[in-house]
């Protein structure tokens, strides 16, 4: 475990406490590219999230891998969250390392040294799961669970990670299912707590009416494989899953415990266009993460160049779009900077003027950036670490 015990050295030495600046400092002041979190809006979307979800008598276990920030998580949390997800085994180090103890790890883990940390993790946390979809990740589980020199770890919880269409984790066969159910039960320090069923390829279906018809025929799937479990005497405690796509959807599903929710904190552009309950603008949750560039050059008549590229913006769901000033639209050109280009009624920035753009795709675009400048009218007050930064293993 030397490669990995020296990761994990540098993970744990990361910053996770905000950093309260000497003075606040106005928007239009801070160095370029820069993240920001209108810290009012964002929390609007915390309690408007937390309220709906208690409503319809649903948990949340809101998903790190949006915001890779302990300080949101905690914040999560504090409204009434039943824990935290983690896409990998790194980001679920940063956030226990920083004291969010009840975190469930998405991905399945294939890796021996993996396993092992996993098991060591689990003394630091109130609660730590994992998900499983092979016999091969479990047996390494049982492995790590049993190992003489990992003795006296708190237990692991397992879930199993179905699959009905989506296509990349998970399994679809019963048989499997109830074998990962039934060897997770029957192992010292593991614990079967449920199971997991994640359709990101129905979050961002356009138009409400389809993507709900879409993700209740998936869940009725799910539904006979949780009637299978508790006929083997393995009614799953958790049944977990859905997203910010769909969370006024799958809040209807009776076996449903707890969703996965993410992007709710911050929304971004590729949400925004899916449409809403209520017409087509997804805008449920306001627009709180915004990138903010300055204006750098006038290569000709009509066009402005940004100090915002490819390294400022996530380019895998489109362009950015401006939200100050409107008027203009957006192109990348290359790494380091973008292009505005005027419209017919638009006035594009003067040089050295800032302009705010919403996020394409938000969780990529966080990824580029070592913190949020915490923002409250028109003023950053503090920095908010973004300690889960590149944890990919």
């Amino acid at each position: 475990m030397i490669a990995l015990d020296l990761a994990l050295q540098q993970l744990r030495a990361r910053p996770w406490q905000p950093m309260r600046l000497s003075e606040p400092v106005a928007i239009d002041r801070l160095p370029t590219p820069a993240l920001l979190l209108d810290v009012d809006a964002f929390e609007r979307n915390l309690d408007r999230m937390a309220r709906f979800l208690v409503g319809h008598g649903k948990g949340y276990r809101p998903h790190a891998k949006t915001h890779k920030c302990p300080i949101i998580a905690a914040r999560q949390l504090e409204r009434g969250a039943v824990g935290v997800c983690a896409a990998k085994v790194s980001e679920a180090v940063a956030l226990i390392n920083a004291g969010i103890d009840r975190v469930l790890v998405t991905s399945p883990v294939t890796d021996p040294d993996k396993a092992r940390l996993l098991v060591e993790l689990a003394r630091e946390a109130a609660a730590l799961d994992v998900v499983v979809d092979s016999e091969q990740g479990l047996t390494l589980l049982q492995q790590a669970a049993g190992a003489p020199s990992l003795g006296g770890a708190a237990g692991i919880g397992v879930l199993v990670d179905v699959d009905v269409a989506m296509g990349r984790t998970g399994t679809r066969e019963l048989d499997v299912v109830l074998r990962l159910a039934e060897g997770a039960m029957a192992t010292p320090g593991l614990h079967f707590r449920g199971i997991q069923h994640y359709a990101g390829q129905v979050m961002h279906i356009e138009g409400y009416q389809a993507r709900r018809s879409s993700s209740l025929a998936l869940w009725e799937v799910v539904q006979g494989m949780v009637d299978a479990l508790a006929a083997r005497g393995l009614a799953p405690g958790i049944v977990t899953g859905a997203g910010t796509g769909t969370y006024d959807i799958d809040c209807d599903v009776a076996c449903l415990t707890d969703l996965q929710v993410g992007s709710y904190i911050f929304m971004d552009q590729q949400y925004r266009v899916t449409g809403g309950r209520q017409g087509p603008a997804f805008d449920d949750f306001e627009t709180a993460l915004q990138v903010l560039v300055t204006a750098i050059s006038r290569p000709r008549d009509g066009l402005v160049t940004v100090d915002g590229g490819y390294k400022a913006f996530a380019s895998d769901a489109g362009n950015p779009v401006p939200v100050e000033p409107a008027g203009f639209s957006y192109r990348f050109a290359g790494d380091e900077h973008g292009v505005l280009i005027r419209s017919a009624e638009g006035t594009l920035p003067a040089l050295g003027a800032r302009a705010r753009f919403a996020a394409p795709h938000c969780d990529p675009t966080v990824n580029l950036y070592d913190w949020y400048w915490a923002c409250r009218d028109g003023y950053a007050t503090e920095l908010w670490p973004i300690t889960g930064r590149g944890c990919s293993w």
